[in-house]
């Protein structure tokens, strides 16, 4: 399978691995998202020693562990009985011979025995920085990785040298992977999102629709059970999970309407809630203006756009699927994409935003992100406190080229955003799938910017 993008993450790695000394380095993030392509590839041309955990019980984990170490060592396999003189043996043998030592899915070794970080800590103390070798302690459980690696409270606490919080590909990044024009990339990107898998298992020969329904709505495709797996490896009962995230997915967005859709109680709701974002799952959004920690006009969100898209789609939809999944697609689906990729166009101006200011073509903004007050919402705020300097930005995902009406009403919506002082600076955007009417670009001053698709493919192309 073809290796895409990372380029900043294999140059961190390649830094700490030939850097004088020894590194330690640690590796998370969600599942499926890359991280073990990524240290396979950084090792590649490395002498290495990599081993995976398995949810094995710990005596065979330590046993797989040895013969690994012995197998990377053309050593014969030594008898022990403890994890301490697993790792006192790893030592003796990095003391002559430098390797990069990986150790892939560490939380299930800390799930059979939580000694493993104390272990570790002497092994980094009395071992490892003594030589040039490299250790990676890598986990697909942000929550243990967080407490038991990197929390205060860890006995490896201090120790690391770096660290990788891995995340799914953005849709610049994806976009090489995408093969479709940037329209099609959109749309595919609101199915698939980042993750780096379910990128790569389409076909890109063939028409979304074609690769959604064989993909996707196939009983027998790796995607239709998908997220049932991701919660299955997660939790121990994930139904209440699964209901949260449908109902999120098809716009139940606050506490309570969670808690309406899903007949939760709102003290267990926002447990399961604080679960889901742990996982990454989930996210909580505030307006750009507000406090995050106090504001209590919070949004959740389902934080990926393949998840977002099987709950909205699939999940709701199972017993129509295995009979005739064809129909669910042109009945259901395909009508209603439009709706669904319209939130991702956001994200995407959001990141052509972002990508403009680093430029130098937009000026300089500390925040950026969804504002909305009652009944009134706008796509894109951007806010530079230091110079009371504001940017309103509009995303259209429709048929119609946009016409003065959006101009005018994002306008009258700036008046609605309290922030800054009264002669804060006010600059305005507007992103169309379908352009805009003949003249609207004339009619507007210096303050506005205009961007149909073939000038977003531009901003990401860095043409």
């Amino acid at each position: 399978m073809t290796f895409y993008d990372r380029q900043d993450e294999l140059g961190a790695l390649d830094t700490g691995h030939s850097s004088p000394g020894h590194a330690f380095y640690v590796v998370y993030g969600r599942r499926r998202v890359g991280k073990t392509a990524l240290l396979k590839e950084f090792c590649a041309d490395r002498p290495h020693l990599y081993y995976l955990a398995a949810q094995e019980a710990e005596e065979r984990q330590r046993e797989k562990f040895v013969e690994q170490i012995a197998d990377g060592f053309d050593d014969r396999v030594p008898r022990i009985d403890h994890w301490d003189e697993a790792f006192e043996y790893l030592g003796e043998k990095l003391k002559t011979d430098d390797r990069i030592v990986v150790i892939d899915e560490f939380p299930y070794l800390v799930a059979e025995n939580d000694s493993l970080p104390s272990y570790l800590q002497a092994f980094v103390d009395e071992h490892l920085q003594h030589t040039d070798s490299m250790l990676v302690l890598c986990g697909s459980s942000v929550s243990t990785m967080e407490s038991e690696v990197l929390g205060h409270e860890s006995p490896l606490y201090g120790r690391r040298t770096g660290q990788i919080d891995l995340h799914p590909f953005s849709f610049q990044q994806a976009r090489d992977v995408i093969a479709y024009d940037i329209a099609d990339a959109i749309r595919s990107y609101a199915v698939t999102g980042g993750t780096p898998m379910y990128l790569t298992l389409f076909d890109y020969e063939q028409s979304l629709a074609e690769n959604i329904q064989t993909q996707i709505l196939s009983p027998t495709a790796l995607l239709y059970n998908e997220p049932e797996f991701l919660l299955q490896t997660e939790l121990r009962n994930p139904a209440r999970y699964l209901s949260i995230l449908e109902a999120v997915a098809v716009g139940h967005t606050t506490p309570n309407e969670i808690s309406g859709a899903t007949g939760i109680d709102s003290g267990p709701l926002s447990k399961y809630l604080q679960t889901l974002r742990q996982l990454r799952l989930l996210n909580r959004e505030v307006p750009i203006t507000a406090s995050g920690q106090k504001s209590k006009r919070s949004h959740y969100r389902v934080d990926d756009e393949f998840l977002r898209f099987w709950f909205r789609y699939v999940e709701p939809n199972r017993s129509s699927i295995e009979e005739a999944p064809a129909m669910v697609f042109e009945g259901t689906i395909e009508p209603d994409l439009p709706t669904h990729v319209s939130t991702t166009f956001e994200d995407v101006c959001t990141e052509a935003v972002w990508e403009l200011i680093r430029r130098g073509e937009f000026d300089s903004y500390s925040a950026v992100g969804r504002w909305w007050y009652g009944e009134e919402e706008i796509d894109i705020v951007g806010l530079a406190p230091a110079d009371d300097r504001l940017l309103l930005a509009e995303c259209k995902w429709t048929n119609e080229p946009v016409s003065h009406g959006l101009v005018d009403d994002l306008r009258s919506k700036a008046n609605s955003v309290r922030w800054g002082p009264s002669h804060r600076s006010e600059r305005f955007a507007l992103f169309s799938r379908s352009g805009f009417v003949d003249g609207l670009a004339k009619d507007l001053d210096d303050n506005w910017s205009l961007f149909d698709l073939t000038d977003i493919e531009h901003i990401f192309n860095n043409v």
